[in-house]
């Protein structure tokens, strides 16, 4: 799991909530359940089940893989919409190529992130490079959406390429945890992703045994997913292991302890720290499209049947006789 590393953590800053913080406890630890998304790759839908009060502002959150493509089998979405929300895609391990209607696009590998703002609405496409394809090889990752305020739903569309050597990277005082921070802000330190909704978001790695209590803003919800390996969430240590959330309470701090023995094919417990601001509104949630009401969901549906959410560009489209061209 390479994302973005350092041989020697204790070179960097060192974070730990104060003594005076207050723990915040866990709700609940739900386990994702698995399916296959766009052309059929796996993935683990890791907020199934959990209320939406305890998830606001995020909607929804798929681990892609961990996954072993052998030649041949690499696979992405087809071209599809998005209005009213953010997509934000984190690559861990492996490749993907994204392209969108309006020109904006790019490459993200081992521990780049690609912060897509639909907003008003556009079309875009995932998938793995022809090379990969061809390969083969390993990719996991993640996709996080992150709802807009009413007031920026019909915003204009917009990409932040966040590569891996941009993250800030942090510690714990005993250099036991690296943390990497994607976006928002970690006892002051802040990762490279703008977000118009106020979030935190950390990929932690705990060594076998390491424990840290982060500070953690008290306006902002508290959520844990585990990415790989097994420990143990908030001051009661609740056991938490691959494939499941955590949601905290209210608090000021919140921790996370890795198991002295990890899975053999794990060497340290992986997670996901998530934190956000509520908004707060009403949520109307219908495939591609995350609006506030259901007239809003179906003027989002009529624009997209109409084309006023973009077209796919003529290279991936038809030809000018109305055949497909290569590759479709």
């Amino acid at each position: 799991m390479p994302a973005v590393t350092v041989d020697n953590p204790l070179t960097l800053p060192r974070v730990a909530a104060p003594a005076d913080a207050v723990p915040r406890p866990v709700r609940a630890v739900t386990t994702a359940p698995s399916g296959f998304e766009g052309e059929g790759f796996p993935v683990r839908r890791a907020f199934a089940g959990i209320n939406h009060r305890h998830l606001d502002p995020f909607i929804m959150m798929d681990q892609m893989g961990e996954v072993e493509y052998q030649p041949g089998e690499p696979k992405g979405t087809p071209w599809h919409p998005h209005r009213g929300f953010e997509t934000v895609t984190y690559i861990i391990d492996g490749i993907f190529d994204h392209q969108d209607s309006n020109g904006g696009g790019g490459t993200i590998t081992n521990g780049d992130t690609q912060w897509m703002t639909a907003g008003s609405g556009l079309l875009h496409i995932e998938a793995p490079p022809e090379h990969l394809v061809a390969s083969g090889g390993l990719f996991h990752g993640l996709q996080l959406w992150v709802n807009l305020p009413a007031k920026d739903k019909m915003m204009a569309p917009r990409y932040q390429d966040l590569r891996s050597g941009s993250v800030q990277l942090l510690t714990s005082p005993d250099g036991g945890a690296l943390l990497r921070v994607i976006a928002g802000e970690l006892d002051g330190h802040t990762g490279p992703g703008i977000t118009h909704t106020p979030i935190t978001m950390v990929h932690a790695t705990l060594a076998p045994g390491a424990e840290v209590t982060l500070p953690w803003r008290e306006d902002f919800n508290g959520l844990a997913y585990v990415l790989a390996g097994r420990g143990a969430v908030g001051a009661e240590r609740r056991p938490i292991h691959l494939g499941q959330t955590a949601v905290f309470g209210t608090g000021s701090s919140l921790t996370v302890r890795a198991d002295d023995k990890q899975d053999s094919h794990t060497p340290d417990l992986e997670v996901v720290l998530l934190g956000g601001q509520p908004i707060r509104e009403p949520v109307a949630h219908y495939g591609p499209f995350v609006m506030n009401t259901r007239d809003e969901l179906l003027q989002a549906f009529e624009d997209f049947q109409k084309g006023r959410l973009g077209t796919i560009p003529a290279v991936h489209g038809m030809s000018p006789d109305g055949t497909p061209r290569d590759g479709m």
